[in-house]
């Protein structure tokens, strides 16, 4: 069955890294967009990241620009979240998202409800 399992959160203080990472199975990780996403508590889940099928485009939400950088590793059905220079608003619960390739996406490309697989979460917090 489809499985996408994240790891890598912890608790950091304000400046400092953490990468998070995304196993993926069940589906032909490929061919599918991947995201990245955040809900901290009280809030509305957002969009952090989003990548291409092959890794060559990439889009962030304003919050992260600079500071984030999504990848992927096809050949390994990996997705990545690298977090430099972290504040204690990143603190969140992480998710990673696939959705199908449509030639279009780049137009809402964090668009939660085209996103059809989700992880179950990682925790990261920032302290100040």
């Amino acid at each position: 069955q489809v499985q996408l399992v994240e790891s890598g959160g912890g608790s950091v203080q304000a400046g400092g890294s953490l990468r998070l990472s995304c196993a993926n199975s069940g589906y032909t990780y490929s061919s599918y967009l991947m995201g990245w996403f955040r809900q901290a508590p009280g809030k509305e889940r957002e969009g952090v990241a989003a990548i291409s099928t092959g890794g060559t485009k990439t889009y962030y939400a304003d919050s992260v620009k600079g500071r984030f950088t999504v990848s992927r590793d096809n050949a390994k059905n990996a997705l990545y979240l690298q977090m430099n220079s972290l504040k204690p608003e990143d603190t969140a619960m992480y998710y990673c998202a696939a959705r199908p390739y449509v030639g279009n996406w780049y137009l809402a490309p964090l668009n939660q409800e085209a996103y059809n697989y989700w992880g179950q979460g990682t925790q990261v917090t920032v302290s100040s």
